[in-house]
């Protein structure tokens, strides 16, 4: 295991967010602001600066707020909000704003305090990125693509065929009726050609106008799993009652049983599938759609055929996943074995990124894990797998800072890195990472390499095996970190690849 540490402090965005909320939900129950203050123990004058923004607050007192106004804590600090201010900040972030040195604290109070104009100026941004893409893909399919090449130099054949024809027939005075028609049937052949080409590049380009989205299926799917807490109760009964159908009931012999299932239905499973990939047989050689069909019928996010198809495949490896690793036994053996990755993939027949997948699912209320983010990322640093928690967001597009255990990891394959990190904002989270290979071609091609990273806020690390040995106090060294260079306010870091574009 390599320990890696060294930090600063500074001011969450949280209380932005969540400061509004209190005072607009206050305001909807008819309650003063003096008759919350006394129902809380705390002055008014104090409840003014909490519901103003200008106050962090957490642990009992957001706990005894949230009861006061009939809220879960989620509601008032919830994971929409967060990627609401993530989406602000990466708008924030674009170079050509960079003149109107933007102060990065004022997002959090849009985003709290006028969360409709927040979303307004997203979705504008989003609609910006979609046509710049869409023309950039555009110019580089006019330049490279190889049909049009051929199209337009089969195009100017045509039409200096027709003209040099036409020239002959205009100025040949003399010409036999047989050369005449011979001539003319030369200018008609070569004009329906023309008038094809015409229809196959007008047809090319239709084609050639499908949306380059800003927010990809995949980031669909992301937001939607986000949404959801990724966590799914239909999905959790309904991998009981194929466990139940399949006549699994412990750990025992469950490859057996899940392939003794698959071929009562009538499929054959792949030999030498793992336990993870009988249980996704399994899934679809089950009786119906039924369980995913019904989560994709819920999920109105998904604004297009390939995040719903993205979609459906990440709800059947979900399933799939329950199946493998049930969430009751898998909850007491991460208990028991203090949330140690390896050795639940170990005991429960997987590998160590599908382990970390099942940590993140263990969301079930009155019955949860710790709640950690995940990242996969393959050897160029692009995102495979995205789960955040609501105080720490993962980059959507490009890379997050180059300090983080999830890139740190590619440098040592095979070996468990483990970091305590603190953001500009004072957060402290407890990063670990490990590599894994993945399925790829034989050789002479490469390897597929990826990095796994989990990631947990330091309040629940002594909670898990990872924490062990680290002094977790808020005075202990931490790696000093950001999100990613150009929203990142430290500009001392050696490590630093672009200014920032916020001011700090």
């Amino acid at each position: 295991m390599n320990d890696i540490s060294p930090g600063l402090p500074a001011r969450s965005a949280q209380a932005l967010l969540v400061g509004p909320r209190i005072r607009d939900r206050r305001r909807a129950l008819g309650i003063t602001q003096a008759r919350l203050a006394t129902t809380l123990g705390i002055s008014a004058s104090y409840l003014n600066l909490i519901e103003a923004g200008r106050r962090n607050i957490g642990g009992a007192l957001l706990k005894h707020i949230a009861s006061a106004l009939g809220l879960a804590i989620d509601d008032l600090d919830g994971a929409a909000e967060r990627r609401l201010l993530a989406d602000l900040t990466e708008l924030a972030a674009e170079p050509m704003l960079a003149t109107l040195a933007l102060d990065r604290t004022t997002a959090a109070d849009v985003a709290g305090h006028h969360p409709q104009w927040a979303r307004a100026l997203v979705a504008l941004h989003r609609a910006w990125l979609d046509r710049g893409r869409a023309v950039n893909a555009l110019s580089d399919r006019l330049r490279h693509d190889p049909f049009l090449a051929d199209a337009v130099h089969s195009l100017l054949t045509r039409v200096a065929a027709i003209k040099s024809s036409a020239e002959i027939v205009e100025h040949a005075e003399d010409l036999p009726p047989a050369q005449l028609r011979r001539f003319a049937t030369i200018v008609g052949s070569d004009s329906r050609r023309l008038a094809d080409l015409a229809q196959a590049l007008a047809a090319f380009f239709e084609r050639a106008h499908s949306a380059v989205r800003s927010v990809t299926p995949a980031g669909e799917v992301d937001d939607f799993f986000a949404d959801r807490g990724h966590y799914f109760p239909a999905l959790e009964e309904a991998a009981n009652a194929l466990r139940g159908a399949a006549g699994v009931t412990g750990g025992e012999d469950i490859e057996t049983r899940l392939a003794a299932f698959v071929e009562r239905k009538g499929s054959r499973p792949p030999s030498g599938a793992s336990r993870l990939e009988l249980a996704l047989c399994a899934v679809e050689s089950a009786d119906g759609d039924g369980p995913l069909a019904a989560e994709l019928q819920r999920a109105t996010s998904l604004t297009n055929d390939a995040a719903r198809r993205r979609a459906r495949r990440a709800l059947a490896a979900y399933l799939a996943a329950a199946v493998a690793m049930p969430y009751d036994e898998f909850l007491a053996a991460a208990r028991h074995q203090r949330f140690d990755a390896e050795a639940l993939g170990r005991a429960f027949g997987v590998g160590f990124a599908h382990a970390c997948g099942r940590l993140v699912t263990l969301r079930r209320p009155g019955a949860e894990g710790v709640p950690f983010a995940l990242m996969r990322i393959d050897a160029a640093g692009y995102q495979t797998w995205r789960a955040p928690l609501p105080r720490l967001a993962l980059p959507r597009h490009g890379s997050a800072c180059p300090l983080w255990a999830v890139y740190l990891a590619l440098q040592s394959p095979a070996a468990l890195v483990r970091q305590l990190v603190e953001f500009p904002a004072g957060e402290r989270f407890l990063l670990i990472a490990r590599t894994v290979d993945e399925p790829g071609p034989a050789f002479p091609m490469p390897r597929r390499l990826a990095s796994v990273m989990l990631a947990c806020n330091v309040l629940y690390a002594d909670q898990t095996v990872y924490g062990e040995g680290l002094d977790l106090g808020s005075a202990a060294k931490a790696v000093p970190v950001g999100p990613n260079c150009r929203v990142c306010t430290r500009m001392d870091c050696a490590y630093r690849q672009e200014d920032p574009v916020i001011d700090a």
